[in-house]
């Protein structure tokens, strides 16, 4: 008897693989920052009041820490890793698939780096506005002591927050929406509003910021159907965000 091992993939599949994928990544995430935001807003004090800090340290010692940073942007990144593996099951390369590959690297940056422009500029003045709403809780992009790896692991964590955002909530989702037959109204929004969605843990300013942000990367995506620049734009979005705050004095960042 011969057994079939090549089954073509059902709605129903890539649905569950959808759901799967999601739920070991920012799915994940979404629903931690959906009970941080509830923790916030039931806790004693205002939401303004509060903080939610990024990059934190883990330990004390030093190369602890650092070995823990290291480990933790490794490990973020195999759902990534398992988001390319699954689509490798369909024709076709996954990376061009995707558009995360080095194919146009000069177009790639420029295209990155006016994305990040574009989202940047008004991203800053939406923070301010909503600090001075009190709808953000004060945001600490770097709690990182001040040692020889700190600017490192900083630029690591940026370029991995991208690949792991882009990757996942643009390139993977849309794909596999769209081979769902999804509306493509449907599919940016959920895409937005899962990106909005586990950013809430800063707020609802950040909800806002991300989900605009997020409705401008899907477009994107399905007009070019490349992620890099996305990545590009993203990495340097976080770059800035974070290594700025580190270096920069802190009296720059009260408003935040």
């Amino acid at each position: 008897m011969t057994v079939e091992l090549d089954r073509p993939a059902t709605h129903r599949m890539l649905g569950t693989e959808t759901l799967l994928v999601l739920g070991l990544s920012l799915g994940q995430s979404a629903v931690y920052a959906t009970v941080s935001i509830v923790a916030k807003l039931t806790a004693d004090g205002p939401l303004s009041k509060q903080t939610a800090a990024l990059n934190t340290s883990v330990s004390p010692r030093p190369w602890l820490d650092l070995t823990y940073q290291l480990l933790g942007i490794c490990f973020a990144l195999l759902p990534v890793l398992l988001a390319v593996h699954l689509l490798a099951r369909d024709p076709g390369d996954p990376a061009r698939t995707l558009g995360l590959d080095a194919r146009r690297p000069g177009q790639d940056l420029a295209r990155g780096a006016g994305l990040a422009a574009l989202i940047g500029l008004p991203g800053l003045a939406l923070f301010w506005v909503a600090a001075q709403l009190g709808v953000n809780a004060t945001l600490v992009p770097a709690a990182l002591p001040e040692l020889w790896w700190t600017v490192p692991v900083l630029v690591l964590a940026a370029v991995q927050n991208s690949v792991l955002e882009e990757v996942i909530v643009v390139g993977y989702l849309v794909t596999r929406l769209r081979q769902l037959r999804w509306r493509l109204g449907a599919i940016i929004a959920t895409s937005a509003l899962l990106r909005g969605s586990y950013h809430l843990y800063q707020g609802f300013g950040a909800f806002v910021g991300n989900v605009v942000m997020g409705v401008v990367f899907s477009l994107f995506y399905l007009r070019t159907r490349r992620v890099m620049p996305l990545v590009v734009a993203h990495t340097l979005l976080d770059v800035f965000a974070f290594v700025g705050y580190s270096l920069l004095p802190r009296e720059w960042f009260d408003w935040l």
